[in-house]
């Protein structure tokens, strides 16, 4: 069994887009027939030139090898170009590829991707959400108001869901980190004292701010909402800066925790070495894929840390993650978008399941989903933003700061 033929498929989520702007999946088949899905999260570059960055890592590193050996591609990857160093638009290409090449794998061998990785170690995973508006919530006031957030939060923990996600700290920059304004302050401790009063002790509140704040700015923070208990504070910092996160959990009774945009084994456990986290949120279409992450669980697991695989992405990630999820010891939750996510679960023939808060692992061969390569194709990206994109402009101090949510909005859905 050889890896043959690639097809690649970028895909745009109708509106409202939870999830980004795009989609990039991957379509890799033997010589033999059999078809696996990956999914590429890592964006940097546009799908045009992240195609040929994806085709070049497949014919250069994988084309005509076996796909059992992920182990020798992904160090072909790693050190291409004489790098060996983390590259995360060449490990983001090569993680939706090593993802395929798991779902080959699981389908040549009739069995799920976890009994491969040594077995369910999780029959369910505990399920968090980013609050999403109501139906009946007026975007973009949604997003600066506690009072809806309350109203959102309590929907989701009737729905189910123990543990919630939000950012009423303001908007990502391109900027390095900036000192919050006494608004930001004010609005993130409201927003947890009004949905922690929403729903008591019934979920776990999880504080997001995409890296946007300085060390003593994240510390300010930290310290006000840690009376509503949040379970962590997350990327309080730029990811790149990781002795100075470091001093952020050292000065943070909320734990940290941190890496979405992390790429590889060789960062995630420089931040465990310097205890800049507790938690670690590898997002698997960019860390490496489903064995890179699997070595940061077991990095994490001797550290006492725990696992949280980030999802803003597509549906075949967030299968990727599910597996990974069911088989290590150490996983806290796995990010989903509201319960699946209406298109995702079309995308998927709705093949995994959420129930009552908890995602159930598949049990079909590979990665266990049907995707509906009719339906991706049915919605072709065709605008020139990237899958997110951060605010060139800096953070007001004089009017109100608003972070969307991750999707675009109205006036962009034409990007």
């Amino acid at each position: 069994m050889r890896l043959q033929d690639l097809d690649i498929i970028v895909t745009a989520p109708p509106a409202p887009g939870w999830g980004g702007r795009y989609w990039i999946f991957v379509k890799v088949t033997t010589d033999d027939g059999i078809t696996g899905w990956g999914e590429v999260y890592a964006s940097a570059i546009g799908p045009d030139a992240m195609r040929a960055v994806i085709e070049d890592v497949f014919a250069r590193h994988m084309q005509g090898e076996n796909p059992e050996n992920i182990e020798l591609m992904f160090r072909r990857a790693y050190s291409a170009g004489f790098t060996q160093r983390p590259d995360p638009t060449v490990m983001g290409a090569f993680s939706g590829l090593e993802i395929a090449c798991w779902d080959i794998l699981g389908k040549a061998r009739g069995r799920p991707v976890w009994a491969l990785l040594g077995g369910k170690m999780n029959e369910r995973l505990r399920s968090y959400t980013y609050l999403y508006p109501n139906p009946d919530h007026p975007l973009p006031e949604f997003w600066t108001s506690p009072d809806m957030a309350a109203e959102a939060a309590a929907t989701r923990v009737e729905q189910g869901f123990t543990a919630l996600k939000f950012d009423p700290a303001g908007p990502y920059t391109i900027r390095s980190g900036h000192m919050p304004s006494m608004k930001d302050i004010s609005r993130s401790e409201a927003f947890c004292k009004a949905i922690r009063e929403a729903v008591g002790d019934r979920a776990d509140l999880l504080f997001g701010t995409h890296g946007q704040f300085t060390t003593g700015g994240a510390i300010r923070i930290a310290e006000a909402i840690a009376p509503y208990q949040p379970l962590w504070f997350e990327e309080p910092i730029p990811p790149d800066n990781i002795t100075e996160m470091a001093k952020v959990a050292r000065a943070s009774s909320v734990p940290v925790a941190t890496g979405e945009r992390l790429s590889t084994k060789a960062e995630f456990a420089e931040v465990l070495r310097q205890g800049a986290a507790s938690i670690l949120q590898p997002a698997l279409g960019r860390a490496g894929g489903i064995w890179e992450a699997k070595k940061i669980a077991a990095i994490a697991e001797v550290h006492n840390a725990l696992i949280a695989p980030h999802l803003y992405a597509g549906p075949i990630e967030w299968a990727a993650n599910v597996h990974l999820g069911a088989s290590i010891p150490n996983l806290l939750m796995v990010e989903t978008i509201e319960q699946g996510g209406d298109f995702h679960l079309a995308l998927i023939g709705h093949t995994i399941r959420w129930e009552d808060g908890f995602v159930i692992p598949p049990d079909a061969p590979g990665l266990g989903i049907n995707p509906d390569e009719d339906l991706m194709r049915a919605h072709p990206y065709e605008g020139d933003g990237l899958h997110l994109e951060m605010q060139q402009d800096p953070c007001s101090y004089t009017e109100e700061n608003c972070f969307e949510g991750g999707a675009p909005a109205p006036a962009d859905q034409s990007d």
